[in-house]
């Protein structure tokens, strides 16, 4: 495993552009979010996607999510209606991951059953600027292992536990063990169907 040392706030851009390379050329990465870690690997990359998968002990139709670089690049993966694209410019980026109807740009492989997609915009400046360096999305699923009841927060513990088995450590330090908040609209409205870190509540504002 290469380890990247990151500055949280200001990541080094030397080491962005080598993380994005890599990442070009089939590696698997753990990557630091507003929430938890995540594993991540290219939108397109099928062997590396099958190794998150495998890591995880997920199925094959377990969905995975699109991390994106902004509303922009959404739409062209999702389909947004008006109620969705006014919660999601109200909330993102931060701490949710919306599932939405699948556009014909997402493989058929990374959609579930009614060919929804999960879709991230990670306030972090590490995959915020691994993002700006690429033209598609990164596939990514919570650094949260079989077995385990939270997800990994030490970098650490990501290096003994995974040095074998993942090509990419961007290291930014301890991490939150929250997860995002997952929301499916059900009629045009939103319903959650995980609570995480986000908050949707009147009292949270629907902010981070």
């Amino acid at each position: 495993m290469r380890r990247f040392y990151l500055h949280p706030d200001n990541p080094q851009p030397r080491l962005l552009a080598q993380a994005a390379e890599a990442i070009a050329g089939g590696a698997l990465a753990i990557c630091p979010t507003d929430c938890s870690y995540v594993l991540l690997c290219g939108l397109t990359d099928k062997p590396a996607m099958e190794r998150l998968r495998t890591l995880r002990q997920l199925a094959q139709d377990h969905p995975l999510s699109l991390l994106c670089r902004d509303l922009k690049q959404v739409s062209t993966y999702a389909t947004l209606g008006t109620t969705e694209h006014r919660l999601l410019r109200a909330t993102l980026p931060g701490p949710y991951t919306y599932l939405l109807p699948a556009t014909r740009e997402v493989p058929k492989r990374l959609q579930d059953r009614r060919r929804t997609v999960g879709i991230r915009i990670s306030t972090h400046p590490v995959p915020q600027g691994l993002l700006a360096l690429r033209e598609e999305p990164l596939l990514c699923s919570t650094l949260q292992l079989p077995g385990d009841a939270f997800p990994l927060t030490d970098p650490e513990d990501m290096a003994e536990r995974l040095g074998k088995l993942v090509d990419l450590l961007l290291d930014a330090g301890h991490a939150d063990f929250h997860v995002s908040t997952v929301v499916a609209f059900e009629d045009g409205l939103p319903r959650v169907v995980r609570p995480g870190k986000g908050d949707l509540t009147p009292a949270g504002g629907g902010h981070r």
